[in-house]
């Protein structure tokens, strides 16, 4: 079984776990029908469309 030569510092260990325990902030783009926020490869639930296509129904007041 391999066994670490040296100890490694506790900067080097907290930097690794910082890195790692990192949040993505999603990828957002402005859907042509509504013009709100959306993230991508997603329905548009406000308006119900996907690539220009309506794929959901909803209830538009």
């Amino acid at each position: 079984m391999a066994v670490p030569k040296k100890k490694h510092s506790k900067s080097r260990t907290r930097r690794r776990r910082k890195i790692n325990g990192k949040v993505a902030v999603p990828t957002l783009v402005t859907s042509p029908e509504s013009g709100e926020l959306v993230r991508r490869h997603r329905v548009d639930l406000t308006s119900g469309f996907y690539r220009g296509k309506r794929v959901v129904e909803t209830d538009e007041l």
